[in-house]
């Protein structure tokens, strides 16, 4: 099982839909929450990508001197980026983090955003354009470690004696994780990447995902990696958990609601709608309307694109739905909240000592020092629970 968090490039706040109560978006911000996910223990971070978002590659090298063992998956975008200049970035990366990085390939699903960047194609030719891209991507690093050029000539991508003269140190290159919940996304899945990932739905749909991403795969004589991308809400008892749930959306209002509702509904991300067809029209905001599995609540989804669910309630409950899904045969976990920084620290403080003792062992690292707590009465230190 791998913890990971994230990076809030396109904003932080205490309540969703608002300004009240909103960060500033600096590098000393992101770099506080890099810091904390890197000494307690999390496996890496996602850095998302968009217009709405600051760069991530950027982002991420910024963020490098300040980290020692944090992974960064970072994203490449197929129309954006030239496979042969993502494959010298990756490499350049890879090799000044010493091994921390990891690919997130992402098609995009917003059809404004990405007429806005120059890609006009539709959503099949998209998928076809990725394809193209990560498997050109992949060959010119892999055959770098031996020197090799690579010539490819496809549909909507061609190289020729493409050569990377810097291999990266990963072999055969940095990891690929990829999402998308679409028959193209899950091909494409299947062919080419190490991990495939779902947002945050009930068990028994993202159950249906593995197992036809894992029937795919095989088809090629592969086995791939599953992960989930999740928010948390956890707190000390239920009762204040589900508090803070409601309390996240508090300061929402129908017209914020409805103009992102409108928004969604205009891309043509498969995954997007399954989101929005979590919580209907928003209208209904109950908690009997947003949780939509025990647990499941649909609430970021309102005015938060991409994931839009999270895991609520206290420590145990959230541990075992953790458990639940890694039952299905899920290894990586990305989550986040809100506010980023001190729920980096909750949920590492109320969950981390519920997990398997195996994970538990591999998210302290090693690097976990005394005293635990304040001492006390200037003589000794508290005890460390054996849990």
């Amino acid at each position: 099982m791998k913890i990971f968090w994230f990076i809030p490039t396109h904003g932080d706040s205490r309540y969703l839909g608002t300004a009240e109560g909103a960060r500033t978006l600096n590098h000393n911000y992101l770099k506080q929450v890099a810091q904390a996910a890197d000494s307690l223990g999390y496996e890496g971070v996602l850095i998302p990508t968009g217009r709405s978002c600051e760069d991530p590659w950027v982002i991420a090298s910024s963020l490098l001197s300040v980290t020692t063992r944090l992974k960064f998956l970072v994203a490449v975008r197929p129309g954006l980026h030239q496979p042969a200049l993502a494959a010298r970035m990756a490499a350049s990366f890879d090799r000044m983090s010493n091994g921390r990085l990891l690919v997130n390939l992402v098609t995009g699903g917003d059809r404004a955003e990405l007429e806005g960047d120059g890609v006009f194609l539709d959503h099949s030719q998209r998928y076809e354009q990725s394809a193209e891209f990560i498997r050109i991507w992949r060959e010119i690093i892999t055959r770098s470690h031996d020197g090799q050029t690579f010539d490819y000539e496809g549909k909507h991508l061609q190289v020729k004696g493409a050569k990377l003269l810097y291999p990266a140190i990963q072999k055969p290159h940095p990891p690929v994780y990829f999402g998308g919940s679409s028959d193209a996304a899950h091909d494409l899945a299947a062919e080419q990447v190490e991990t495939y990932l779902t947002w945050g739905e009930p068990p028994a749909e993202v159950a249906k995902k593995v197992a036809d991403v894992r029937s795919r795969a095989a088809k090629h004589g592969r086995t791939v990696n599953f992960g989930i991308r999740l928010h948390v809400i956890v707190r000390e008892t239920d009762a204040e958990a589900w508090a803070a749930a409601e309390s996240l959306i508090s300061r929402l209002d129908d017209a914020v609601v409805e103009r992102a509702q409108k928004s969604f509904a205009k891309m043509d991300s498969e995954g997007q709608r399954r989101m929005a067809a979590l919580h209907g029209d928003g209208k209904n905001r109950s908690r009997a309307a947003l949780e939509i599995s025990p647990n499941l609540w649909a609430g970021v989804g309102l005015v938060r694109g991409g994931a839009g669910t999270a895991l609520v309630g206290d420590p145990q409950t959230v541990a075992d739905r953790i458990q639940e899904y890694a039952d299905l045969g899920l290894d990586t976990f990305i989550l986040s909240g809100y506010p980023h920084l001190e729920e980096a620290y909750r949920f590492a403080e109320l969950v981390f000592p519920l997990l398997p003792v195996a994970v538990q062992e591999k998210l302290a690292g090693g690097t976990s020092f005394g005293p635990f707590g304040e001492v006390v009465a200037n003589d000794y230190a508290p005890k460390v629970s054996q849990s």
